[in-house]
């Protein structure tokens, strides 16, 4: 079959492979490799995966190739005791993947990798007081994911984060007791979470926030004694919620004068 030049397999510099002069030729015949589909020298990760796969007595001699790919896949395969050296590789997939198979001591060694995304994975596997040195990730991301895994009497530690998506997941799982100290957070959803949490009278500092989305809350959840001051709010709706309920706990309040009206007539008839 004729093949284009774009469909040639290449290696990781772009060099056109060959099996004949190929160090695992002999591998072809116990279909352990195969050119397309399983290689160690294609530039495919997929393929070197696989190679490796086929293959794993041969992870620990690829440990130090040039190609990052290899490294990686290689590091899946090898022996443990070889892979503490690829905690300080280049390469941020090689220093994770050798991690993952490392002792969970190894693990807290990358909690300040240069990579992002090295510290993301480690702070989705640790927990506790590990996670605390990542409260101050440079990035937001990292942070909030340690906001979400972190004990809940360490929040108290992130409750001023620079980022509000923190500051959110903060509010939302921090103890009641720390709650109202996100009460004045300049973003809007940091306030919302919080009022959804705090007890009704402990809304009455809200009655008047910016936000119609807190008004909202607030008037549908503070004690009926505090609405009045809500009843020339600027929203329509905030107006209504409020007219509403104070309405309905006047009509309660002249049922239960009702029944108790009946009951001590009832009473006082029997008297006579």
């Amino acid at each position: 079959m004729f093949w284009r030049k774009s469909d040639k397999p290449l290696d990781w510099q772009g060099r056109e492979l060959c099996c004949d002069g190929c160090v695992h030729r002999e591998l072809v015949r116990e279909a352990r490799c195969r050119q397309r589909h399983i290689c160690v020298l294609d530039r495919s990760a997929l393929r070197i995966e696989e190679f490796f796969k086929k293959n794993p007595e041969l992870a620990n001699e690829y440990l130090t190739h040039s190609y990052f790919e290899v490294r990686a896949a290689a590091a899946k395969y090898a022996d443990v005791f070889r892979l503490t050296a690829l905690l300080d590789d280049e390469d941020e997939s090689v220093r994770w993947n050798a991690a993952l198979r490392l002792p969970h001591r190894f693990l807290l060694r990358l909690r300040n990798d240069a990579h992002r995304e090295v510290r993301l994975r480690v702070a989705s596997h640790l927990e506790g007081e590990e996670l605390m040195p990542m409260m101050s990730d440079p990035d937001y991301y990292v942070r909030q994911i340690v906001a979400r895994r972190i004990g809940v009497p360490q929040l108290k530690y992130m409750i001023d984060d620079p980022d509000p998506e923190v500051r959110l997941v903060v509010a939302q799982r921090i103890s009641a007791e720390w709650l109202l100290e996100l009460v004045d957070d300049p973003d809007v959803s940091v306030c919302l979470a919080v009022a959804e949490r705090l007890a009704p009278a402990q809304l009455l500092p809200l009655r008047f926030h910016p936000s119609l989305r807190v008004r909202h809350e607030v008037a549908n959840r503070i004690p009926v004694s505090a609405l009045d001051a809500m009843r020339k709010d600027e929203d329509p709706l905030v107006r209504e919620i409020v007219e509403e309920r104070i309405s309905a706990a006047q009509d309660e309040n002249e049922s239960e004068h009702a029944v108790i009206e009946m009951n001590r007539t009832k009473w006082e008839g029997r008297k006579h």
